[in-house]
């Protein structure tokens, strides 16, 4: 397990508030003005958002709202490099450590489950064989991701079942932990808090997420993506990886090389971006820690709810191992 941090006497203000849901609903505006409102700093808990260069098809906070609270773990990563979960671990426990300790509360933000887990939970991140994860994407691109999956439902049908066949990333992945340990299942025990965490989720009605959709996916386009795109292709984005898988980004480069009209560029990122939101609500929805705020008034529910929490938090309970 990564890092043993302990401690006999917790400080009570080692608190995380997450704030979570799927691509478009809100998340980056609600956690501004949450963090305004109860002095905290806001940690990065987006994959692609971690890479920089990648500002306007992953929706980062522009420099003025970051002017306004400090952000951390944005723009962690060049394009070609192959992000990993331990890497933002690492760096995501170092920093909420630093926050704390200039006595401000750190407010999580993003909807890349499993980096909430990293950060948050008790988690031991798997081993990794870079070789073989190579392979089986070498197999996944020629034999089909579903070949891969039913693979997977042979070795560890609990994961499989988990895993969705169409997020190749996934299979591969927890085929190369299969392979390496045994288990893929085992290795995701049951959620245990790093430190006392709030989960605070952001979900809405099918037909007006979808509609966010599209008018961030328009709006993407028309403020530059394509732009955007042909500058990080000339430092390596089509090279990495993940950053080149990111939604948006990945129709950019078709675009660019004729394979795609822009029409179909934008109707396409509109479709990706809907299904990768189905896949974070089945996840997250799947989190009975979730606080899923459905009042109108979500910054008023949100900070009632910090409020609660930081009162019921026990002064002397011991953080888990780091």
């Amino acid at each position: 397990m990564l890092g043993n941090d302990t401690k006999s006497n917790p400080d009570p203000m080692e608190q995380i508030i997450v704030v979570t849901g799927p691509t478009a609903a809100g998340k980056t505006e609600l956690s501004l003005r949450l963090a305004e409102s109860i002095d905290a700093e806001i940690i990065n808990g987006d994959a692609m958002q971690c890479y920089r260069g990648l500002d306007i098809g992953t929706a980062k906070p522009s420099s003025a709202e970051r002017q306004v609270v400090p952000h951390h773990l944005f723009d962690l990563w060049a394009v070609t490099q192959t992000a990993t979960v331990a890497d933002y671990q690492r760096h995501g426990r170092a920093r909420a450590k630093e926050i704390w300790s200039r006595g401000r509360r750190v407010v999580v933000v993003g909807g890349s489950p499993l980096y909430l887990r990293a950060l948050c939970d008790v988690l031991e991140i798997p081993p990794q064989d870079l070789a073989l994860r190579a392979e089986l994407m070498a197999r996944a691109e020629s034999e089909g991701g579903g070949v891969l999956h039913r693979e997977l439902a042979e070795r560890d049908p609990e994961a499989a079942a988990a895993i969705d066949s169409r997020n190749v990333r996934r299979v591969v992945r927890a085929l190369e932990v299969v392979r390496l340990t045994g288990s893929f299942t085992a290795r995701l025990p049951t959620p245990q808090a790093w430190r006392p965490t709030l989960w605070l989720g952001i979900d809405l009605p099918r037909p007006e997420l979808d509609d966010r959709i599209t008018l961030r996916a328009d709006s993407m386009w028309a403020g530059g993506l394509l732009e955007e795109t042909e500058t990080m292709m000339r430092q390596g984005l089509a090279e990495g990886e993940t950053a080149r898988k990111a939604v948006g980004y990945e129709q950019a480069m078709a675009v660019l090389a004729g394979d795609m009209s822009r029409d179909n560029g934008v109707a396409e990122t509109v479709t990706a971006t809907r299904r990768l939101a189905r896949r974070q609500q089945r996840t997250l929805h799947r989190d009975d820690r979730i606080c899923w705020l459905s009042a109108e008034d979500k910054l008023a529910a949100a900070i009632s709810a910090v409020s609660e929490f930081s009162a019921t938090v026990d002064k002397t309970q011991s953080p888990t191992a780091d």
